[in-house]
């Protein structure tokens, strides 16, 4: 009897729970959307603007509602947005109504400035809705790549007689530039290698970001894994697997044995380094060098070799350091040689590649990069 009591009152608390979670369901209050809560407040906001505008003028004019399509348009989608649309016109439609003192309270250009606003608004929410992010979120998105693409230009912590450092200035102070530098070390049994890359993608500003993102991850993920020599050939095949409409880029690639300070140098249609300091003039690594990356397949890049001893430097830059407007590109060259030479006169110390680009006063229509080596005396 205390056995099927016992099974009574287990049956039934499983019935009393089912039930239980059956009513919570039916009867449980739906959460709603996002959107739809955004929509609340702004169109909330909308009403109490629209009121005041109808009330008291002088506080809040028909241009006002111009303040609630811009909130809108940060965070709501393009469906969300017509409806605010229609809120934000009859609140309008409210306040020009009610009549002012001298006639009605609203200007002919409050109206003219809030359709205006409507307008640009649906550009911005349509453009958002294309690369599928909503209100503040592609900012972060962008910032966060920005800073992705950045980061694969540290170098790595070296002996304390090198130093590196790198300048990277995009054309008309865009966030994003054609120009990037992906470094690496690699300690092993042939000596302590440091790698240095300063590829300049086709176009410049955004509109190379994209592609100097992609290219950077590529090319740090090549560099330091395969032999010095192979570096250039094997991150042109990538580029021609690509297939890009403006799928080329220019590069040059420093190997340097931080033991020995031996380099080798090997460029992609690049603008040739320079060198030179403690006692030596400053020369040109004169090399004919390969073509840009992505053009011509199975291509060979002869690569120069020296030796950095201490007190000597050596720069790589891209062709907006070297380019002069109505001169010839020789001439820029040797202008960026000269003020090496006298920067490294006093001394090579911190902050010595801002001000060699600084000092080479060229335009800001271009991407301009450059990576200063050099070794303590």
């Amino acid at each position: 009897m205390r056995l099927r009591l016992h099974r009574a009152a287990r049956w039934l608390d499983r019935r009393r729970r089912r039930l239980t979670r059956r009513l919570a369901a039916r009867f449980r209050p739906r959460t709603m959307p996002r959107q739809a809560w955004l929509l609340l407040w702004l169109t909330a906001l909308a009403v109490v603007v629209a009121v005041t505008g109808a009330l008291a003028p002088q506080w809040a004019p028909t241009s006002a509602m111009v303040f609630v399509l811009l909130l809108g348009g940060f965070f709501l989608r393009m469906r969300t947005m017509v409806l605010l649309y229609l809120v934000a016109a009859a609140g309008a439609a409210l306040t020009v109504s009610v009549p002012g003192e001298g006639g009605l309270s609203t200007r002919p250009g409050d109206l003219v400035l809030l359709a205006a606003t409507a307008v640009l608004v649906a550009i911005f929410v349509r453009s958002r809705e294309r690369l599928g992010v909503q209100g503040t979120l592609g900012d972060t998105m962008l910032v966060d790549l920005r800073d992705r693409l950045r980061s694969q230009g540290r170098v790595p912590p070296l002996p304390p007689q090198w130093h590196v450092e790198t300048e990277l200035r995009p054309a008309f102070g865009d966030a994003f530039s054609g120009d990037f530098v992906v470094a690496t070390r690699t300690p092993g049994e042939q000596g302590d290698l440091l790698e240095v890359v300063l590829v300049d993608v086709s176009g410049k500003g955004q509109g190379a970001g994209t592609r100097a993102l992609l290219l950077s991850g590529a090319f740090g993920g090549l560099l330091g894994a395969m032999p010095v020599e192979g570096f250039l050939p094997a991150a042109n095949a990538y580029l021609l697997r690509q297939d890009w409409p403006e799928g080329f880029a220019t590069a040059v690639h420093l190997a340097v044995d931080l033991g020995t300070g031996r380099f080798r140098v090997g460029c992609a249609g690049h603008p040739p380094p320079g060198t030179g300091g403690a006692g030596e003039p400053w020369r040109l690594l004169d090399d004919d060098g390969g073509p840009a990356l992505g053009l011509v397949p199975d291509v060979d890049f002869p690569a120069v070799h020296g030796q950095l001893l201490p007190g000597q430097a050596l720069y790589l830059c891209t062709d907006g350091m070297v380019e002069l407007p109505g001169e010839d590109l020789s001439v820029g060259t040797e202008t960026l040689l000269r003020l090496a030479a006298e920067a490294g006169r006093s001394g090579w110390r911190e902050g010595a590649a801002v001000r060699l680009v600084d000092a080479a006063a060229v335009e800001e229509s271009d991407d301009r990069a450059l990576v200063l080596v050099w070794r303590s005396a």
